[in-house]
């Protein structure tokens, strides 16, 4: 019994190493080949698509490094991403906090609309949203794209934050009004301190979903001045269609801002789903 039971054990721990194996791979082969691409020429990639380059060509990168387009683009997408992140991070921490220390009338009711709001596609949105956009005068204006983010980016930070504030106890806010907090001052002062893995949690996921929006600046910027990275990275393919292996390098030197800032929290945001989840 306790050897059938041992190798049903080691063969479900196969079947799930080589399911992460199998996802790894899948991860790992397209970055592989878009990196190791960006320093090949067109007959390279044509040839031998997944080998090491020989010779290499960083023309390719170091070009882009000194475009001045590349970077007026990167700082749009950065000026954008932390724009939006910290309204809607703020935001969210406000709502989050009146939801879950507070009762009232109509809260779960509130609290659904914006749960519902998660199941509401953007693309769906984007045409009255176009309309409304340009009757404010907002077009080709970046509050044009920071603010229609930091909403559609409120439910899903709402939500994890609302749980994570629910599992602080009630004796903490008790003790920091004794010493004379308000309401406010317990919020600032007392719980935004204790809830950095899940505010970390919400920025990366902000962070994140505003650098690889695509369809709200493409919509918003008809002003190439105001293009960011994913927008420019499709203009650029349609520029050099037939250089792959310098599109190749533009994707790569796009992604590295977001997985560099992903791989530095990474541990933040684990701890803070794990949190959400556990609350």
């Amino acid at each position: 019994m306790t050897a059938t039971r041992s190798r049903a054990q080691r063969t479900r721990s196969l079947v799930l190493h080589l399911i992460c194996i199998g996802v790894g791979a899948l991860i790992v082969v397209p970055v592989w080949f878009g990196v190791i691409g960006g320093f090949k020429d067109n007959g390279q990639l044509s040839t031998n698509p997944l080998g090491l380059p020989d010779p290499w060509v960083p023309q390719n990168y170091t070009d882009l490094f000194a475009s001045g387009v590349f970077w007026r683009q990167l700082g749009n997408s950065l000026l954008i991403a932390v724009s939006s992140t910290v309204i809607v991070v703020g935001a969210a921490a406000m709502a989050a906090f009146v939801f879950a220390r507070y009762a009232f009338r109509g809260r779960e009711f509130l609290v659904t609309l914006f749960a519902i709001g998660l199941m509401f596609p953007f693309a769906v949105a984007i045409l009255p949203l176009f309309v409304l956009l340009r009757s404010m005068g907002l077009l080709d204006n970046p509050l044009g794209v920071i603010l229609p983010q930091a909403a559609f980016g409120l439910p899903i930070t709402i939500i994890i934050l609302r749980q994570f504030f629910r599992t602080i106890p009630a004796e903490v806010e008790e003790a920091a009004v004794l010493d004379g907090c308000s309401s406010f001052g317990f919020f600032w002062r007392v719980l935004l301190p204790m809830a950095r893995p899940a505010l970390a949690t919400v920025s990366v996921l902000a962070v994140v979903t505003s650098w690889n929006n695509f369809m709200l600046p493409l919509v918003v910027f008809s002003d190439q001045s105001w293009w960011t990275l994913p927008v420019g990275v499709q203009a650029f393919q349609g520029q050099y269609a037939d250089d792959t292996a310098r599109v190749l390098a533009y994707v790569v030197l796009s992604m590295i801002p977001a997985l560099g800032f992903y791989a530095v929290a990474e541990r933040q945001l684990i701890g803070g789903l794990t949190g959400s989840v556990k609350g």
